[in-house]
């Protein structure tokens, strides 16, 4: 977690970014191309391309082809949660293997930490799914495409 001058940040970058995207193609109701997702979201077109690839992979979003084509929600906005998106795009959280050693003092904290830290991506995790997009959404409803 960071602290800067626009506010708190939890998780990876990834995570913020991703929410935008959600909310936007849930205010939009249809299919937005990366393209227009990431000028909505004021991101690199690339960037947005692997956020909404980690979304799929999670079946939150779904890739459309064609002329027409672009992203659309698989489920509706109020089966999504934090949670759901903070996870698709954090794929790192698979519980760590710690192993007990008497070795080296800072190996042994690096382990401790590591413990704490997970745990404490859980609790968030846990949190985060108490959220979803819709509840989201209604508090930013002026919000137009």
């Amino acid at each position: 977690m960071s602290i800067t001058n626009r506010g708190i940040h939890i998780g990876p970058p990834r995570f913020k970014i991703a929410v935008h995207a959600v909310i936007w193609l849930a205010k939009s109701g249809g299919v937005l191309s990366s393209a227009r997702i990431a000028c909505l979201v004021k991101s690199h077109a690339t960037f947005m391309r692997r956020v909404l690839q980690s979304l799929a992979a999670a079946g939150i979003v779904e890739s459309k082809g064609g002329r027409e084509g672009g992203y659309v929600l698989l489920k509706c906005p109020n089966q999504i949660t934090l949670g759901d998106i903070y996870y698709a795009v954090n794929q790192e959280v698979p519980e760590p293997e710690f192993e007990m050693q008497c070795g080296d003092a800072g190996e042994q904290l690096d382990i401790e930490l590591e413990k704490i830290l997970f745990e404490t991506e859980q609790q968030t995790i846990s949190y985060l799914r108490k959220y979803t997009i819709e509840d989201v959404a209604k508090r930013i409803d002026h919000c137009t495409l």
